[in-house]
């Protein structure tokens, strides 16, 4: 929300020398976001006066048109001589006022003008724009035309309003009634310390019989709804200047008076409203539900395939908008068009709308929020409604606007006044004197209690028990929790006491959390970057993905209320996200990536029981808290990495080296060994990786391998789909099975003072023999003096035959207590081979 503090000054009185960082500071005191003060103006100066075009001469001979001007100032020159000017916009003629910055002006972005010679001609300054004032689009697109009445030489600082200070208000959810000058007029009154003249306080005539007939079918979606009726409007009656500007610097673009009125009153009051034209509406307005299937068109031209859930208002036609969002064109206020005075019937004047039927109601706040992102369609309306807006405000709101379109538009107000409301009773809370201060661990006292809810609107009686009554324009206090906590930013959040909590002795991180950070300092120590993606995806990456339809990734938890559309579900893999971020960082240049994420996937078992409100007045029971577990799908912990581009980077020192299938299982290992596990590694077809550069990575749990992992090369079709480098590889791993198959908390490695035995073995085995089977049955031969084990070198070609490979392992021999002899490793390492021999059909190559 943008607020003019010129504009806030109207219903606070503050001091004259009130700055809008001094504004802005009270208000973030009583909990408002105010993020930026932007001062409208600054380093502006004059003279900027209101010009009148005198004579226009086309220049010729240049690439684009431009007009050499005589524009009369007054005596702002000094001179009361007509001002050359020269210009290039199109959107004014002779006769029309506009703004002229004469020689010696500062524009904003110290912009200085002086008489310069330009298209063969002397330009003694220049005729302005909206964006060259620093006010933004005014709807022209081009130079500013004046009203007629204002006269040559008039200050134009002072008639635009350039000089101001706008203050930026972030507004949370809670505080939907912060989205009006009313609002935020209350919480400075209430910072200050100063009265508040509240702009809804208006004489409004009662409801009668002779109104425009409204039919409500949807009290629940449509509790409230007010119908006035204006006629006689001037078609050609523009928006004042005042009105353009304060719209203008709340972020709004002026369009014409009616809308711009309607606009106008929703800013000052935070209730939207909307003006249909009355000679295009065919009888009575209504309010229902859309049948499914229905189409409108709204006002930005888009047509709409209504659902069954939507609100919308209909006339006999049928719908002629969106409830709370946006109007329909078939209804749209229409612009001013010129007659010609030779039509028949002709009067010469302009043609338009003339009589208007405004709409002020109140909606459901959730069916509007559910509309505007079912139609993908956010509105200043909307945002309103769906936050929450006072319904009693509607009736203030219409007669507001009737009361401009009379005075601004000529138009005279019908008598007849509709309004249809669903009976509700004031909302009362009761809540004990003293809580705010058990809250805050502050005493504030029954007294200050009081007087602090008092001046958030709320009616109050009792003395140690209050009955609190809620006002209408604050649906965020709904228990005594809400209304402690107005008591407390508005006594000032600073105020309370600072105490650190105490944790009780012997407490840290479990093991499991141990084993997660580990994960990520060993990832990070390894060269890659921890990303942090949502947790959220959808059937259409699984798609590109290739996971087939049986898949259990396929299982996934579908929110009730997501996002977006396209990612409806809680991810059931690390991957698709690690993969978005690999694309979007190397689309941005970023070509050599290595990043890792660890977190939870959620895994559908399709036993969930339906969730139980739990309360929060206490402690919810171990029963409670094991139904609510209950309702929760299983959330097993992943690691997961990404990689593309170059490894190690080419240099002085040599050659470097691409990522590919084999960084991604040594990232699994590199996960696996912060758990106390060594992966058993085979080879694998699983999607999306590539069926020939898979490998399932296996740990040992009570003695049986079980799948913890994969890694590898990507599919290509995968790469393609969706738009990845070459060679992309992957690695996931469950970081819950590797804590189950490790051995407790790591030990200290003990650091022997003898020396290593190193012996090399090549041993040849069939093509079919996996690698792992081999490294098995060499570790199982070697017994207890083998410390490590490496292949380091594959072999195939004539010299082994055909269908038959080489294995070379280096093999590292070490005891304890003593250094081994050359005897001792040998024959440790023939027993390697005689296992391997035996278990696999090895021969010891050479």
């Amino acid at each position: 929300m943008r607020v003019p503090l010129s504009w806030l000054r109207e219903y606070v009185d503050l001091p004259a020398t009130t700055t809008g960082r001094d504004v802005q500071e009270k208000l973030i005191e009583v909990g408002l976001e105010v993020e930026t003060v932007e001062r409208l103006g600054e380093g502006l100066s004059g003279p900027l006066v209101v010009g009148q075009v005198l004579t226009i001469e086309e220049l010729e001979g240049f690439k684009k048109p431009i007009r050499f001007c005589t524009v009369d100032v007054g005596r702002a020159n000094g001179t009361g001589e007509p001002q050359e000017i020269v210009c290039g916009a199109r959107n004014f003629a002779v006769g029309d006022k506009v703004v002229v910055v004469l020689p010696g002006a500062v524009l904003p972005g110290d912009f200085k003008i002086a008489a310069r010679k330009t298209y063969g001609k002397t330009s003694h300054g220049m005729i302005c724009s909206g964006d060259e004032l620093g006010m933004g689009d005014d709807g022209s697109g081009g130079i500013i035309v004046l009203p007629p009445e204002y006269e040559p030489g008039t200050d134009a600082i002072e008639l635009l309003e350039l000089r101001d200070e706008v203050l930026d208000i972030a507004v949370t959810p809670d505080r939907g009634y912060c989205l009006s000058m009313r609002g935020v007029a209350r919480e400075a009154a209430i910072a200050f310390g100063l009265p508040l003249r509240d702009p809804a306080l208006l004489d409004v005539p009662p409801p009668n019989a002779g109104g425009y007939p409204v039919q409500v079918a949807d009290p629940i979606g449509c509790d409230r709804f007010t119908a006035r009726t204006v006629t006689g409007l001037e078609p050609e009656a523009r928006t004042p200047i005042w009105m353009q500007r304060r719209l203008q610097k709340a972020g709004m673009r002026p369009v014409s008076l009616a809308v711009d009125i309607t606009n106008y009153v929703m800013l000052e009051l935070g209730q939207p409203l909307h003006a249909y034209d009355r000679a295009t509406v065919e009888g009575p307005i209504g309010v229902r539900r859309a049948t499914p299937g229905e189409e409108l068109v709204t006002l930005d031209g888009t047509k709409r395939v209504l659902d069954g859930e939507d609100l919308v208002i209909t006339d006999n036609r049928g719908p002629i908008g969106l409830a709370g969002v946006m109007g329909g064109a078939n209804t749209e206020i229409a612009a001013p068009t010129a007659t010609a005075a030779f039509e028949a019937g002709s009067t010469g004047r302009s043609r338009g709308t003339t009589d208007v039927v405004i709409e002020a109601a109140h909606f459901d706040a959730i069916a509007i929020a559910r509309t505007a992102r079912r139609h993908r369609l956010s509105s200043e309306a909307a945002k309103r409604f769906e936050r929450g807006v006072d319904p009693e405000a509607a009736s203030a709101a219409a007669q507001r606007t009737v009361d401009l379109l009379v005075l601004l538009a000529g138009g005279t107000a019908e008598d007849g006044v509709t309004e249809v409301v669903s009976p509700r009773g004031p909302r009362t809370i009761t809540i004990p004197a003293d809580h705010p201060d058990k809250v805050a661990g502050v005493t504030y006292g029954r007294e200050t209690v009081v007087r602090r809810l008092q001046q958030v609107g709320c009616d109050v009686y009792g003395q140690d028990e209050l009955v609190v009554t809620v006002p209408s324009w604050r649906p965020d206090l709904s228990d005594p929790n809400d209304l402690a906590e107005e008591v407390i930013r508005l006594e000032g959040y600073e105020n309370l006491p600072s105490t650190l909590p105490l944790p009780p002795a012997g407490r840290g991180l479990t093991e499991r959390q141990r084993l997660h950070r580990r994960v990520g300092r060993a990832l990070a120590g390894a060269g890659y970057v921890e990303t942090l993606n949502y947790p959220f995806t959808g059937s259409a990456v699984l798609d590109q993905l290739g996971i087939e339809p049986d898949d259990p990734r396929r299982d996934a938890v579908t929110l009730v209320n997501p996002l977006s559309d396209e990612e409806p579900d809680l991810r059931t893999t690390l991957v698709p996200g690690l993969l978005a971020a690999l694309r979007r960082n190397y689309g941005r240049g970023n070509h050599d990536l290595a990043l890792f994420e660890t977190g939870p996937v959620f895994r559908a078992t399709g036993q969930e029981q339906p969730a139980r409100r739990l309360v929060v007045d206490r402690r919810p029971t171990d029963d409670e808290i094991a139904s609510l577990d209950a309702s929760l799908p299983q959330q097993p912990r992943r690691a997961a990495v990404v990689l593309a581009g170059a490894r190690e980077q080419a240099g002085w020192w040599g050659a470097g080296h691409p990522s590919g299938w084999a960084d991604a299982i040594e990232a699994g290992r590199t996960v696996a060994r912060e758990a106390g596990v060594e992966l058993v590694v085979r080879q694998d077809q699983h999607a999306p990786w590539h069926p020939g550069r898979c490998a399932a990575l296996l740990a040992l749990v009570d003695g049986e391998e079980v799948l913890v992992g994969n890694a590898g090369e990507l599919h290509p079709r995968v790469v393609k789909a969706m738009g990845l480098p070459e060679r992309t590889s992957a690695m996931e791993i469950d970081l819950d099975r590797l804590e189950r198959a490790g051995a407790g908390a790591l030990k200290a490695p003990r650091i022997s003072t003898f020396p290593v035995a190193t012996q090399d073995v090549a041993l040849v085995v069939d093509a079919s023999v996996a690698a792992a089977d081999v490294e098995a049955a060499l570790r199982d031969g070697a017994g207890e003096l083998l410390e490590s084990l490496r292949l380091f070198d594959i072999f195939t070609g004539e010299q082994v035959g055909a269908g038959k490979k080489s294995l070379a392992y280096a093999l590292r021999f070490r005891a304890s207590d003593r250094t081994l002899t050359a005897e001792e490793a040998s024959a440790a390492r023939d027993a390697a081979v005689a296992v391997a021999v035996e278990r696999v059909g090895a021969v010891l190559r050479g």
